[in-house]
């Protein structure tokens, strides 16, 4: 993600070290430092973590999420939900009296809108589809009621974690427009939405977005003033920045520089549980989806499953989580974080990959991948296999370390490979090229790992699809998981799907994240993890601590340190390209620079 230096400047300027516009004295500001960048505020386009959080202030859900468990909870637009005996009819009941922030009603009519958008494909659909899958229509009869009328049951209803959209703002948006509509400020005019903050200030991949409080947001008004979210290079001028009282939070740091800061007076910190994982990726197979040509310069060894398995024994996780991720994070094995118990795959001890070079030899020997007299392994054919190209995002320490790793294990096999660091917006279009072989990233999960699931699909090649991984098996699966209302049997089809992919290792899972979280305690107080306990405080599944959080009233805390208004949040400078993919957390989902990462 490019840093964007006139924008770093401006930003300090605001901020009394030259970043963003002035604030006006006493204006209770929430500053928060990422060291990663928003690729997009229209909701149809990003995919990084940092972009569904800048959706969550701006716009509502029809559904929230429980602080506890994150499990679904009547706290969105709709204050409860009812579904038909077949599962075929879902209606929600909205509640009345919601504004957006121009004034206009806020009515059920907007979210049957936006489903429809989503329904009648396009980047809507790349986005969001998995979430409305067999869903045919949606009306609302009335002002409060929406009604998903369903050609087959869906399973994962009423998750729904797609942003409500204001259709009189929307409409003049055409279909083709979406993939170019910045959903930005204009003419010193904030974005239209009906969320607890107004984005007021900011562009895609700039280095300072900033947010006012909604004073009039249906649910209350948050307690301080706005938000103003910054983008730091890299964690330590973030830490820097906090300790000096520039910033209020900083997220995604190191468990070095949380030690660091646990030192400093003023400063709590925490290391958060994250419901995500990090993955070696394969290009298991790109191909022109027009004429199911191969496509892209993918290295044939990775596309063949037994190769990509026998590599699963060539990682030291305990190795790659305390040293690439500085024991942040804990070895990983399969797509479900242990966050969500309920749809997670045990791999069985006897299953489980370990670090044994031997075995993996053992395997490649086995699959016809031989030693050549010249030390190195050969294709099946005999060809030389050559030199797989591993990228690493070079915005990520954790990523550079772990492919600096894999490389060595992969020289001890006798496999020829080199790192190549790349910034995680040109990545996203190497990887839609096909122009790869390996590469690490990672991604959060909903608390339904639907939309996980559908990534390695074959029908989200060239959208969601990062590896390029296609099976017919899979996919019956999938679509049976997607209808099946027994909880039981369905949690039974996800974990087989999961050891189908354990199998085939489009993916090598090396670890779940910890996530490291500092703010200052005598600027603002109130924050509650999520999960609780446990969790962490911020990019949340919801965006309860902007709303809830309180200033700490000079008296009680010593010295104040402000940075005017809005909340900031110091994003790392790298910046994504708008691409017309779609987007979750997951994520795309897509975890931050240091989790997609």
């Amino acid at each position: 993600m490019p840093a964007l230096a006139l924008a770093l400047c401006a930003m300090a300027a605001a901020l009394g070290v030259g970043a963003g516009p002035a604030a006006a004295a006493g204006d209770d500001i929430f500053t928060v430092g990422f060291t990663n960048e928003v690729d997009s505020f229209n909701p149809f386009l990003g995919i990084e973590a940092e972009s569904y959080e800048m959706w969550g202030l701006m716009y509502d859900y029809l559904i929230g999420y429980s602080m506890e468990d994150m499990s679904v909870q009547p706290t969105g637009l709709a204050e409860e939900w009812e579904t038909s005996e077949d599962g075929l009819t879902w209606t929600f009941r909205v509640h009345d009296g919601i504004e957006w922030s121009d004034g206009e009603p806020l009515t059920a009519k907007d979210v049957a809108y936006t489903y429809n958008r989503v329904i009648d494909g396009g980047p809507e659909a790349a986005t969001w589809g998995s979430y409305l899958g067999g869903v045919e229509s949606v009306t609302a009869p009335d002002d409060t009621t929406v009604v998903l009328t369903l050609k087959k049951p869906n399973a994962v209803l009423p998750l729904l974690p797609i942003p409500i959209i204001p259709e009189h703002i929307w409409k003049d948006v055409s279909e083709s427009e979406v993939k170019s509509y910045a959903n930005e400020p204009t003419d010193g005019q904030p974005v239209v939405g009906s969320g607890p903050f107004r984005l007021v200030e900011g562009t895609a991949g700039g280095s300072t977005y900033r947010f006012e409080a909604n004073p009039d947001y249906w649910q209350g008004a948050p307690h301080i003033d706005g938000v103003t979210f910054r983008v730091f290079k890299a964690e330590d001028p973030a830490a820097q920045a906090l300790i000096k009282g520039e910033i209020d939070f900083v997220d995604e740091v190191s468990p070095l520089v949380v030690d660091r800061l646990a030192k400093e007076d003023n400063v709590e910190t925490n290391l958060g549980l994250s419901p995500s994982f990090n993955q070696i990726a394969f290009n298991a197979g790109a191909v022109d989806l027009e004429t199911g040509e191969p496509m892209g310069d993918g290295n044939p060894a990775v596309q063949d499953p037994k190769f990509r398995y026998a590599l699963g024994y060539a990682l030291d996780l305990d190795q790659i989580a305390a040293k690439a991720f500085q024991g942040a994070a804990q070895p990983g094995t399969t797509i479900v974080p242990p966050s969500f118990p309920t749809f997670r795959w045990e791999v069985p001890e006897d299953e489980k990959f370990t670090f044994d070079l031997e075995k993996a030899g053992q395997l490649l020997d086995e699959a016809g991948y031989t030693m050549g007299d010249d030390g190195l392994r050969t294709m099946p054919d005999g060809s030389p296999i050559g030199e797989l190209r591993l990228h690493a995002r070079s915005d990520s320490g954790s990523s550079r370390d772990t492919m600096d790793f894999f490389s060595e294990w992969l020289a001890e096999l006798g496999i020829e490979s080199k790192v190549v660091p790349v910034e995680s917006s040109k990545l996203t279009q190497i990887i839609l090229d096909g122009d790869f072989d390996v590469f690490e990233w990672g991604w959060y999960v909903d608390p339904d790992p639907d939309s996980m699931l559908s990534y390695f699909t074959c029908g989200q090649r060239g959208n969601w699809s990062d590896s390029w991984y296609c099976d017919k098996e899979y996919d019956a699966l999938y679509e049976a998981q997607r209808v099946e209302l027994d909880d039981t049997k369905r949690a039974e089809m996800i974990k087989q799907m999961q050891q189908m992919l354990y199998e085939d290792a489009p993916y090598l899972v090396t670890t779940y994240d910890k996530t490291g979280e500092a703010y200052r305690s005598d600027r603002f107080e109130g924050f509650r993890p999520q999960p609780d306990p446990g969790g962490v405080w911020l990019q949340q599944f919801g965006t309860y601590n902007y709303s809830h959080i309180t200033p700490v009233a000079a008296g009680d805390s010593g010295e104040e340190s402000g940075t005017g208004t809005g909340v900031v949040v110091a994003l790392g400078v790298a910046a994504l390209a708008v691409l017309g993919i779609g987007a979750v957390v997951v994520l795309r989902r897509r975890s931050s620079a240091e989790d997609r990462e």
